[in-house]
């Protein structure tokens, strides 16, 4: 009786209108969201809030394709209306926008994802522009998801779907078949071409870039183990400011399958990470200091995962090891995201990571992160 009282309302919700006897009701909303449906189911009451988002032009983005004018769009035939289905109400915190990413999903293979209670934003590249240039970077650090992570960000700010996530200005033409649209994820030869840092597109093709020169810098340093090799502990403090900046400085970090989570390999790992960012950066030690950091576990295992793998870094252990970071994270005041949920029913070409679709969506949750912190603390 839940389950057709749940399936009935979505419908609704994806303007399929149904008799009153069919329990579902809809009601036409005004100006901006007239093409929207609100909707209620009488059987389940609050259960499944799956009401259309709030007509205030804040919310507006989240109605429409902001893909629309992005290069390539029709090529590679993604809108951002099949990664995301808007409802209210929206997040109103930081904690709550969270648990509700981390415990959301999707109604069937692919579908667009939905975050659980209440809803994240699909923010326009406007938007994503404005919230980056708040800091003065955004240091992202991990394995290869996290590096198609600040590629899904890359996407966005150059308003790109085919070569958005990848150093395409040096290509060669057989490059340029090989890593469009979602092979810039799904070909590991173009995966490691990714851009890793934000000044490098400024350096080498700063028209593509949607946001205003100078304002927005986000970079990756790739840690992908523990224990960290000394080398690599050098150059992320070399990431890292020595002077106090203007504006501060965010975290995004994320760990856990090249170490078969272990719980206590990620653990030491995002100490040692934490450490060498205070001995760097001594003001974060001061009492009240604005020190956000986020924590990314693992996406889902997909059927394509290897046999070997599938007993260490299967679903169970990475469902374990979701919760059990989040506990050690929020003992060290890191913020913590799961993205199991959100990739269970997500194509996952390896088993492992990710689409150009997946990526987005990922991408879009930390931009929520980001904009919900309280830069006016720093």
């Amino acid at each position: 009786m839940f389950f057709a009282g749940f399936l009935c309302c979505l419908f609704c919700l994806f303007l399929v209108r149904v008799s009153n006897g069919g329990k579902c009701t809809t009601l036409s909303l005004p100006n901006a969201f007239s093409g929207l449906q609100k909707t209620f189911n009488s059987s389940v009451g609050t259960q499944v809030p799956f009401e259309a988002p709030e007509d205030v032009p804040y919310r507006r983005p989240d109605a429409v394709d902001t893909f629309a004018d992005y290069k390539y769009r029709a090529a590679c035939n993604i809108s951002s209306q099949e990664l995301h289905a808007p409802f209210s109400p929206l997040c109103q915190d930081r904690q709550s926008v969270l648990t509700a990413m981390s415990s959301g999903g999707r109604i069937g293979k692919d579908a667009p994802f939905m975050p659980r209670g209440c809803d994240m934003r699909w923010f326009n590249t406007a938007e994503v522009c404005e919230i980056l240039s708040r800091f003065d970077r955004v240091i992202i650090t991990g394995d290869s998801m996290m590096r198609h992570l600040i590629g899904s960000l890359n996407v966005l700010i150059r308003q790109d779907l085919g070569y958005g996530a990848v150093t395409d200005w040096n290509f060669s033409p057989d490059e340029r078949k090989e890593c469009f649209c979602n092979n810039q994820f799904n070909v590991k030869g173009c995966s490691v071409q990714g851009i890793y840092k934000t000044a490098d597109v400024m350096e080498h093709d700063p028209m593509s870039v949607a946001c205003d020169a100078g304002t927005i810098n986000v970079a990756i340093e790739e840690i992908i183990r523990f224990p960290i090799p000394p080398d690599e502990i050098e150059r992320f403090k070399t990431s890292l400011p020595s002077t106090k900046p203007n504006r501060p400085v965010a975290f995004v970090m994320g760990h856990g399958l090249w170490n078969d989570l272990d719980l206590q390999a990620s653990v030491n790992w995002l100490d040692k990470l934490m450490e060498t960012t205070t001995i760097k950066m001594p003001w974060l030690n001061e009492p009240g200091a604005f020190f956000p950091r986020l924590m990314l576990t693992p996406n889902a295992a997909g059927i394509g995962k290897p046999t070997e793998w599938r007993a260490l870094q299967g679903n169970e252990a990475l469902m374990e090891f979701e919760e059990s970071v989040k506990v050690e994270a929020a003992k060290r005041g890191v913020e913590h995201l799961g993205t199991w949920n959100m990739s269970a029913q997500a194509s996952k070409y390896d088993g492992t990571h990710l689409d150009l679709r997946g990526n987005l969506v990922k991408g879009m949750m930390v931009m929520n992160w980001l904009n919900m912190l309280d830069v006016e603390r720093y």
